[in-house]
Parts: C-alpha cells; sequence; structure tokens
C-alpha cells in the first residue's frame, strides 16, 4: 500500500496532464499562432461570427462608460437652506457679543479664529457686512451649482448631466464650481476695502455652513454607465461560408488566429471536430508518454530523496504543485498559446528549493519544462517553450541559495526576470521569435517572475505548516536576537546567553564541516537553555562570586531544579511557537544523561545508590535523533569545559574533546543519531581548530597578573563538563553533569 499508492498518485498526475492536452484536441486545425505559416488552406464549411478579444472587448467598454457623464441631482433649496443657517448664526453672534460671550458661540459651532478675527465679529459693522455677504453667495451663487470637487475630479466627461423637478439637462463641467471657487468667489462679493483678515472671516464661516447645490446621483451613474457598456458590441467581424480563413504558406496575423479559434470553437460546439471522435490508441500514447516523463521524477526522489518518498504530505505537496502548473499551462494554451512565459514555473521551483533544495528543483523544473513541451499546444513551438521554462525555473531553483530572508522576495523575481530576459533575448537573435514578441514576451516573463516570486513566498509558511518542514528564512527570523525568549534570555540569564552564542558558533561550524544543517543548529543552540530564564542564578554562569543556592539545598532537589531548565524550556517553546525542529535542541541536547555531581552528592548523603531513584539524576530525553541536536550535545560540553581548562594548549584542548567525545559515546548518547564514525572524527576536529583559535595562551602581562592568579570558579558552567568542588574546596553545584566522571577536578571530564 505504501508503494502502491505513490503509484497511483504518479498514474493520477498523468492522467490529469492527458486530460488537460488530449492528443486530439486540435486534429482538424494545427496549433496556428501569429507569425507562423499556415501548412494548408483553411475554409469555413459554414458562417460563423468572430467574437472580440476578451481584452478589447474590456477595453471597449472601459472606454464607452468613461465617455457617459455623471449625473447630478440639483438641490434648489440648498441655497436658502445655507442662507437660513448663517442668518441664524449671526444672530447668535450678536447676541454673544453683547453678552462677552463670542468665543462659546464659535466653539459650539467649531469656527476656529484668531483674536484678531475674533475682534472684527465684535464690530457690528464689520459682521453686518460679512453677514450680508454670506446670505449674497449663498442665494446668487450657490444656484450656479457648486459640487463636491472630489466627485468631479471622479469623472472626466467634457459635460455633466443635471437632473432637476421638471427635467435632466446638459452643463459643462468647467462650469461647476468646486467649494473652493464658491468661497473665492464669495469673497469677490466684498467690497473692495475688505481686509484679508475679513476674508478669511467670510471663508471660515462659509466652509462650516457650505451645503452642494449639486450632488452625485451614483446609482443613476452607474445605470447610465452599465448601459452603454451592454450596448458594445461583442462580436468583431463574420465569417461567411466557404470564405477562405488562411491560405497556405501566408504567415498568420492576430486577427487570423483571432478566426482559427473562433472556428475551431464552432466546430467543437457543432461536433464537427475531430475531437469528437476520440482515437483510443493516440490517447494511450500520450498518456504512457506523460507517465514516464513523470516518472523520472518520481525515480529520482525513490532513489536519492527517500525521506521525502516517505512522506505523504510532502508527495502529495508536490504532486499538488505539479497538477497545478499543469493547470496554469492548460489555461494559457487556451487563451494565448504564445505566451508561453507565463507558465509559473518558478512558483513550483521556488516552493521546492526552500522546503528541500534546490537540486531536486532543478530535476523538477526539467522534468516539467519537457512535459509541457511535448503537450500538442507547445509542441509547435517546442525548443522556446523548454528553453524559457528550464533556465527561467533554474534561476528561480538556485536563487534560494542567494537569497535566505522571506522579505527579499523582489530579489526572487529580480534573478528569475533576468534570466527570463536573457532567454529570450538568445531566442530572438536567433530567429526563434518574431521582433513584435519580443515586447509582449519580456512583459509576461517580468510580471511573472515576480508574481510567482511573490506568491511563493506568500504560501510558503502555509507549505511548511502543511509538511511540517521549517525553512531556513523560518529558521532565519527564529534567530533575531529581539524575539521575545532571546530577549528575555540575554536579560534575565546574561552568563547563559552567552555560552549559548558561543555553543551555536561551535557547533553551526561543526555542522556545516559534515554537510549537516549548520543554520539548524545555530537557532536550535539558541533556545537550547530557554529554561534556564525562571531560575538562573541556580545556574553557575549565572552566579556571582562565592554564591551558590545549591550549598542549601538536597541533591534530589537541586537535580530537580537543574532537570526543570529542560521541561519549562519546552514549554515555553511551545507557548511562544517555536518550531519543533528547533524545540527538539531543548530535550536532545542532553538526552538521559545522569546529572553525575548530585547523584554523587546524594549517593554520599543516603549512604549509596539503594536508597536513591536513578531516574531522579537523569534527563528525560530523548537522546539526540538527529545530526543537528547530536553536535548540540557535544558542542554544548565541549565548549563548557573548554572554557574551565587551566592553560588551554592545542593538545590539550584535542584531548579534552576526545575524552567529551568518548564519555558521550561509552554512554549511549549517540546511539540514535545518524553520525558515522568518520563524520565524529571531522566533528571533533573542527572543534579543536575552532576552540584553539578562541582559548589559546595568552601572554601574562605584569599589570593583569594579579587578574590571572586570582582562584576561579572551578567546574564549567555548562552542560557536560566536569563539576565538582572549586579551589576553595566548596561545591558549585547548578551545572548540568551529563555523563560519568561528576566530582572530578575541573576540566578532567565531560
Amino acid at each position: 500500500m505504501h508503494h502502491g499508492a505513490r503509484a497511483l498518485l504518479l498514474l493520477g498526475c498523468a492522467l490529469v496532464l492527458t486530460s488537460l492536452f488530449p492528443p486530439t484536441q486540435r486534429a482538424r486545425l494545427s496549433p496556428y499562432s501569429a507569425g507562423m505559416v499556415a501548412e494548408a488552406d483553411v475554409i469555413a464549411q459554414f458562417g460563423f461570427d468572430v467574437p472580440k478579444d476578451p481584452l478589447e472587448l474590456e477595453r471597449e467598454r472601459s472606454d464607452v462608460e468613461a465617455s457617459i457623464p455623471p449625473t447630478f441631482n440639483f438641490r434648489p433649496e440648498a441655497a436658502e437652506s445655507v442662507a437660513t443657517r448663517v442668518e441664524r448664526f449671526f444672530t447668535a453672534v450678536d447676541s454673544a457679543v453683547a453678552n462677552d460671550n463670542l468665543a462659546a458661540v464659535l466653539e459650539r459651532q467649531s469656527i476656529s479664529l484668531t483674536a484678531a478675527q475674533r475682534e472684527l465679529l465684535s464690530n457690528p459693522m464689520v459682521s453686518g457686512m460679512i453677514r450680508r455677504t454670506a446670505a449674497e453667495a449663498a442665494r446668487e451663487i450657490l444656484p450656479r451649482g457648486v459640487a463636491d470637487g472630489a466627485q468631479l475630479r471622479e469623472y472626466e466627461t467634457r459635460t455633466i448631466t443635471v437632473r432637476e423637478a421638471d427635467g435632466e439637462h446638459s452643463m459643462v463641467r468647467a462650469s461647476v464650481l468646486t467649494p473652493t471657487e464658491f468661497f473665492e468667489s464669495a469673497v469677490q462679493l466684498l467690497p473692495d476695502s475688505a481686509t484679508p483678515d475679513v476674508q478669511e472671516t467670510l471663508r471660515v464661516i462659509l466652509i462650516q455652513f457650505v451645503e452642494y447645490s449639486l450632488e452625485l446621483n451614483i446609482q443613476a451613474t452607474e445605470n447610465d454607465r452599465d448601459v452603454a457598456s451592454r450596448a458594445v458590441p461583442e462580436i468583431a467581424g463574420r465569417v461567411a461560408k466557404d470564405q477562405m480563413i488562411v491560405r497556405a504558406n501566408d504567415p498568420i496575423t492576430q486577427e487570423d488566429r483571432r478566426e482559427l479559434q473562433a472556428y475551431e470553437a464552432e466546430l467543437r460546439a457543432a461536433g464537427l471536430l475531430e475531437e469528437g471522435q476520440l482515437d483510443l490508441w493516440p490517447f494511450v500514447g500520450h498518456g504512457l508518454l506523460n507517465i514516464l516523463l513523470l516518472a523520472v521524477f518520481g525515480f529520482l526522489v525513490f532513489f536519492f530523496r527517500r525521506e521525502v518518498y516517505d512522506n505523504p504530505r510532502w508527495v502529495a505537496l508536490i504532486a499538488f504543485l505539479v497538477v497545478g502548473f499543469f493547470a496554469a499551462a492548460a489555461l494559457i494554451a487556451r487563451y494565448d498559446v504564445t505566451a508561453y512565459e507565463l507558465l509559473p514555473v518558478a512558483f513550483v521551483a521556488l516552493a521546492v528549493s526552500v522546503l528541500w533544495d534546490g537540486r531536486m528543483a532543478l530535476v523538477l523544473v526539467t522534468m516539467l519544462a519537457v512535459a509541457v513541451g511535448a503537450q500538442p499546444p507547445f509542441a509547435p513551438r517546442a525548443v522556446e517553450v523548454i528553453a524559457t521554462t528550464i533556465l527561467g525555473g533554474a534561476a528561480a531553483a538556485l536563487a534560494v541559495r542567494a537569497v535566505r530572508r522571506r522579505a527579499q522576495a523582489w530579489v526572487f523575481g529580480a534573478l528569475v526576470a533576468g534570466a527570463y530576459a536573457v532567454t529570450i533575448l538568445a531566442l530572438q537573435l536567433m530567429g526563434s521569435q518574431a521582433t513584435s514578441e519580443l515586447g509582449p514576451s519580456l512583459a509576461h516573463a517580468g510580471g511573472n517572475a515576480f508574481l510567482s516570486a511573490l506568491l511563493a513566498m506568500g504560501f510558503l509558511p502555509v507549505f511548511e505548516w502543511f509538511t511540517g518542514i521549517t525553512t531556513d528564512q523560518t529558521l532565519l527570523e527564529w534567530a533575531d536576537p529581539n524575539r521575545s525568549l532571546l530577549r528575555r534570555l540575554s536579560m534575565e540569564a546574561p552568563g547563559t546567553y552567552a555560552h549559548t552564542i558561543n555553543v551555536a558558533n561551535l557547533a553551526e561550524a561543526a555542522a556545516n564541516v559534515i554537510g549537516a544543517n549548520g543554520l539548524l543548529c545555530r537557532v536550535g543552540l539558541y533556545y537550547h537553555d530557554i529554561g534556564k530564564v525562571l531560575k538562573p542564578h541556580y545556574f553557575v554562569e549565572n552566579q556571582p562570586e562565592a554564591r551558590n543556592p545549591h550549598d542549601r539545598l538536597k541533591p534530589d532537589t537541586s537535580a530537580a531544579i537543574v532537570k526543570e531548565h529542560v521541561t519549562e524550556g519546552l514549554r515555553m517553546a511551545r507557548e511562544a511557537g517555536v518550531p519543533d525542529v528547533v524545540a527538539d535542541f531543548i530535550p536532545e541536547h542532553h538526552g538521559n544523561q545522569r546529572i553525575g555531581f548530585f547523584w554523587e552528592r546524594a549517593k554520599e548523603e543516603f549512604g549509596g545508590e539503594d536508597q536513591l531513584d536513578p531516574d531522579d539524576f537523569r534527563y528525560p530525553g530523548p537522546r539526540p535523533r538527529s545530526k543537528e541536536t547530536a553536535i548540540a550535545m557535544l558542542a554544548d560540553s565541549v565548549e563548557s569545559a573548554t572554557r574551565a581548562l587551566q592553560d588551554p594548549t592545542a593538545d590539550r584542548v584535542r584531548s579534552l574533546i576526545d575524552s567529551i567525545v568518548d564519555v558521550k559515546i561509552a554512554d549511549h548518547q549517540l546511539d540514535d543519531a545518524p553520525l558515522t564514525l568518520g563524520e565524529i572524527g571531522m566533528i571533533k576536529e573542527q572543534f579543536a581548530k575552532v576552540l584553539s583559535g578562541i582559548y589559546h595562551h595568552r601572554i601574562d602581562y605584569p599589570q593583569t597578573k594579579h587578574l590571572t592568579d586570582s582562584p576561579g570558579k572551578g567546574g564549567a558552567e555548562e552542560d557536560g563538563s566536569a563539576e565538582g568542588p572549586t579551589a576553595n574546596g566548596k561545591s558549585k553545584g547548578g551545572t548540568e553533569e551529563d555523563g560519568p566522571g561528576a566530582g572530578r577536578p575541573p576540566g578532567s571530564d565531560a
């Protein structure tokens, strides 16, 4: 059933592809395109109408709609309404001036005037002049026609239709006043002696009380435009019976191609197209070819990407992308087979490359290009279709290595568009493409490239959710130090944060050497000790000198606190939505190791192992199950132990690394991780190289000698390092012993 389900999925994809491009679809009419030479005469068997191109028809309708004047309702009552409101306002002003309460009246009307303007309004002569002018403007200017400027600017016709009670009439649009023009006309009614403050006061008052005498009738306007749009004929012309559509050996124009498409549609509707008499064998042969082409990629996944093959969700997503690509190709072939630059291969390539890798995406792109070029509508231009699709898809597949952030989707688009442009130019220079097609081809390719990049990056979170894959783009987002958990760690447990950065650098370098995911190692280790923020002072890297709370606790209590940072860290990661592949580092970097220091203390305190439960002194696990978490376990212990190492010479560092790795192997902590002995050797070598550069011997300058002579804390600050008594005999505790050797002198084991 496992293999059968995948075989059926392959067969289903091939069946869908064959049904989208049946081999007899154009048996009577060749898939002609503009610029090609007709192979034979095509004579109409009957008369038929040639519909307009949908884009041309839409353009004509838009032009007609734009030419229809908008309809405005005339409101004769607006003039008297404004005049009445102005008169009422000035009556209130006169009363307020008498009662020295002008400011309150202005505030109620939301009229804001300067002190000088309020002083003018308090003057009965000036107030009366403004009052008369405002009323005169309302009664004389508003009836001419004043409309909302925004509504006028929305339409570009020369005239407008004005609807009044007794009928409709046209009005020159330029004669309609906007509010600004109305206010300026009103100011012109003031005496020439009126000061700017008087003019501005009039404007402010009219702004508050103005009403439009012309009001846009949206319903009537849309009805008029709809009627005009429907009146545009949908037919571009008619072909009579026995009329010659194209002659053999003549170049086919766009008009010819449109007539051929209309003729084909009429033949199909009449049942006269040869596809009506389906020949089974061509269908079977075409279906078999599609199966073989799709099987190329299927066998690649089976033999070389077995983890993809075994995951039903991953296989389903790839099948969905393939079917979606061919469905888009079928739409393109239906409306314009020459626009093959619109094939969304970049969308598929980007999604597969980001989710898995560029090599798998490149093989998929090649298969899609050959398969679509083999379909009947695209076969006459197979070379151009295959070349453009492969090179555009390859650019998308390889661009992922150069762009690692989702926000840089425009860079994806630019790279893919550039690849398309160079390919199209090469085809044009070869003579495979007409010069007239160069501009549209470049426009199609550029739009397709940027749209595919934006859609791929937009759908990527959905694909990640469906497949359970965490991409490098998502990992980079979680590596942001401004993430809430990392910010808490840096502020509340700075010692742990510093250790985290060092271990992340070390693990990433080792992972890259063996071909593992170095970025995943880095991000996973950023979060591996996040649980320590809850009780940071119980861990030695965050403790001040000579202050260790574990000195006052029982060993089992201390062990429980140390274990708690794993369980609580995992809980915090889940609540924050940390991806599972990152959260796995929290329990797996400790595995199920024994917390050795507190185990030894407990044995001493309780008189042997018989009185103890070993599980109380072990981490909950699981052991590392991936290369990355195994590297994290080793790097965590090695980095901590090296910092506690006295006189860290290269030989001592190498010896310490060997000792730590041997302990992990002897404790079976790496049994579940897919690491080979050869890879472990490369990891140890990289650890030694990095740590020797960091912890090299330094010259003991006289002025700083007193610093280096002071006693250290003893023991390491992190997991896997040797713990035990410090120089002054006090146990540091609070560290996380991962294996045998607890209680030895600092740096002796890990």
